[in-house]
């Protein structure tokens, strides 16, 4: 796992601006979408803001020193050190967040947000973890 850099103000910095992003894509389409036009948006909005990013991140497994493709994708992976995961579901559930912190590990991330746009207000749909 890679260790937070200085004293984890990279991250807030990127935890910041993507939340920033989400805000304004949720302010501008409300709830009610599907997951792959938040995350389109998103990007558009994080390629405005001028931040690093790669989507639809590919995340192998590495197994006995074999790397092995089995799907894994996080939705983004912000400057290489966010994985952000974007729902639109009724509510978070553990599941979500267990789905969060495989990415991150597999990733070797240690900061990770979770985004769900199907809620009135964004504040109430955004969790951030920490491994």
């Amino acid at each position: 796992m890679r260790q937070l850099k200085g004293n984890g103000v990279e991250f807030d910095s990127f935890s910041k601006r993507v939340i920033g992003c989400a805000l304004e894509v949720h302010r501008e389409l409300g709830p009610g979408l599907l997951e792959s036009a938040y995350e389109a948006c998103l990007a558009h909005e994080l390629t405005e803001a001028g931040v690093t990013f790669q989507r639809q991140c590919p995340l192998p497994v590495v197994y006995k020193a074999v790397r092995v493709d089995c799907g894994y994708r996080a939705d983004l992976v912000v400057e290489g050190q966010l994985v952000v995961e974007l729902k639109t579901v009724e509510q978070l559930l553990p599941i979500h967040e267990a789905q969060l912190l495989s990415y991150m590990k597999l990733a070797h991330v240690s900061v990770g947000l979770l985004i769900n746009f199907n809620v009135r207000l964004l504040k109430d749909g955004l969790k951030r973890m920490v491994l």
